[in-house]
């Protein structure tokens, strides 16, 4: 399902999968996908009504380990 290769930690792989199959997803691909859209989502609202600006979002998401 996705278009290259991403890193992620193996437990939170794990969980991931228990979700993912707890929730009814066909796949844990399909779960993440969700996921991760439901964040861009959150951030491309937060974009638009202007409380955050794009290197906030950035620095946002280096801290948080998604971006170097």
């Amino acid at each position: 399902m996705f278009g290259g290769n991403i890193k992620i930690d193996k437990a939170l792989l794990e969980r991931a999968k228990r979700y993912a199959k707890a929730a009814g997803y066909a796949s844990v691909d399909e779960f993440i996908a969700h996921a991760l859209e439901n964040e861009l989502a959150k951030l491309d609202e937060a974009k638009g009504s202007g409380k955050e600006t794009d290197a906030a979002v950035l620095d946002r998401l280096r801290g948080l380990g998604y971006i170097e």
